[in-house]
């Protein structure tokens, strides 16, 4: 999930969540925001997420506009809350940005990020770092692939994130399942032995598929784009054509051993849940988890709560 900009939508996506808490996953997310420019809101939503729904919540955590004592101040709060997953990342450059700075007193990338948390609080939080099947943008932000120099100088970086201390990889969103495995044999091949956890984003409509895929230089096979491009006028039809392809990149995904997925739900539910079933991954609701209340978000901190309520 993502920190809606409007009271209206961070309402709405308490509903949500709550809904698709119900399905129970293993865990959720919640990002930073562009530069650095959610950070309250982020954690506010983090500890919600994990004290009011009960969720194990990973919270992101970037580099971007951020200081080494706010990172600290971030890591208690999560701590005090009771969030016990972080998602180390060096983060995108502020809006209005090109290139991606050091802030001052900060942090250089995510391998530095890793250690000052192994550091501080040793094992206390689980750390997830990103991985990239087709590389890093920055590495090829103006050819149209990565090269092989490059594309072993992202592998080792990533190598570098894993030997600093992190527990399992979440990668960048794809479509082309080749590439994908490849990587994998690549990964292991130098040595990463953690777990790898495929995102998959989902295909809501036809111009924001394209939008983040343009964004993101994610490779999309032609037979996906040909798909799309004849029902590109129909919303209906994208979103089950949708449906329908990424169900089977999953099914192959899972049968290659895949140890999970990671759904960029982009604040949406229906297409993940479709998916889903389509896998046979929900539990029948009579076999869900039960809480013993409604989630209950206020502004007024708690003085009473029942015992069982704690999370």
């Amino acid at each position: 999930y993502f920190p809606p900009k409007t009271p209206a939508g961070v309402a709405n996506l308490y509903e949500r969540v709550e809904r698709m808490g119900k399905l129970e996953p293993l865990f959720v997310d919640i990002t930073w925001g562009a530069g650095g420019s959610t950070t309250d809101l982020t954690l506010e939503l983090s500890s919600n997420f994990q004290q009011q729904f009960c969720l194990e919540t990973q919270m992101h955590l970037t580099c971007t506009n951020i200081e080494k004592d706010s990172v600290t101040a971030a890591l208690k709060t999560a701590k005090e809350n009771g969030i016990r997953n972080i998602l180390c990342l060096r983060g995108d450059p502020p809006h209005g940005q090109e290139k991606w700075e050091v802030t001052e007193g900060g942090f250089a990338n995510a391998v530095d990020l890793v250690k000052y948390i192994r550091q501080t609080h040793g094992d206390t939080f689980g750390i997830a770092v990103a991985g990239y099947p087709e590389g890093h943008i920055d590495h090829f932000k103006d050819l149209p692939e990565i090269t092989p120099e490059a594309y072993k100088k992202d592998l080792q970086y990533l190598k570098d994130k894993v030997d600093a201390g992190a527990d399992c990889i979440i990668t960048q969103l794809f479509y082309d399942m080749d590439i994908y495995e490849q990587w994998v044999k690549d990964c292991r091949e130098i040595g990463i032995n953690v777990p790898i956890i495929p995102g998959i984003m989902p295909i809501n409509t036809y111009a924001g598929f394209f939008r983040m895929t343009g964004f993101c230089k994610t490779k999309v096979p032609q037979h996906i784009k040909d798909s799309l491009e004849a029902i590109k006028d129909n919303d209906e039809a994208v979103k089950k054509y949708g449906v329908e392809v990424v169900s089977e990149m999953c099914k192959r995904l899972i049968a290659g051993g895949a140890p999970g997925l990671h759904m960029y739900t982009l604040n949406l539910e229906k297409s993940v849940l479709e998916i889903l079933t389509n896998l046979g991954m929900l539990k029948d609701s009579s076999e869900r988890r039960q809480l013993p209340w409604r989630p209950r978000i206020s502004s007024k901190p708690e003085d009473v709560r029942p015992i069982f309520w704690a999370n």
